[in-house]
């Protein structure tokens, strides 16, 4: 299993819709709003050998509303 964050910009105004949106797919495993250069963050968990750009290109980046994102890779969890 591989953990990862994403960060992500949203478009003014829509953190909220993005946030249901993100919610609707029901992919991640926790969605906070955040303050700074990002509005959002989501932990996501994949199984080993999935490719975390494609899912999160599939996941995040396509949802209406989303400008940017950043991913953290996790490596261990203390």
């Amino acid at each position: 299993m591989q953990t990862f964050f994403v960060q992500i910009k949203c478009e003014l105004g829509r953190t909220y819709e993005v946030a249901q949106a993100i919610a609707d797919q029901e992919k991640h495993s926790e969605i906070y709003s955040t303050a700074g250069e990002f509005d959002l963050i989501v932990k996501y968990h994949v199984e080993d050998g999935v490719d975390v750009g494609h899912f999160v290109g599939r996941t995040a980046q396509s949802v209406p509303g989303v400008r940017d994102t950043y991913t953290l890779i996790t490596f261990k969890a203390f």
